[in-house]
């Protein structure tokens, strides 16, 4: 009968690593002011940040109370965009709400 060796050989260890980086988060922050209606806010968390009634009322009420709330956290260019899209929206409606975006 013949015998069968068997070879083991070390093989060196290959650690994967990410292809891609994920990119980095921005708050998209709306900021209070004295002229633009809570309606309005709760619209437009609920348009264009897809928040529901009681997610959206909760912020519009930190704008309110705290000066600022967190309205959304996105990539930098959506958080563009959406900044945007309120500037836009409000200075159609005549209102001067205003957002920022933050990096997280």
């Amino acid at each position: 009968m013949s015998e069968s060796k068997t070879i083991e050989t070390e093989q060196p260890e290959i650690k994967e690593q990410p292809r891609f980086k994920e990119p980095p988060l921005f708050e998209v922050l709306l900021i209070n002011d004295d002229y633009t209606t809570m309606d309005f806010v709760i619209e437009v968390l609920e348009v264009i940040f897809h928040k529901n009634e009681i997610q959206a009322t909760t912020i519009m009420l930190n704008v309110h109370r705290m000066g600022t709330g967190v309205a959304g956290v996105y990539p930098r260019d959506l958080a563009e965009t959406k900044t945007a899209m309120v500037h836009d929206w409000a200075r159609h409606e005549g209102h001067p709400l205003r957002c920022a975006i933050k990096k997280v």
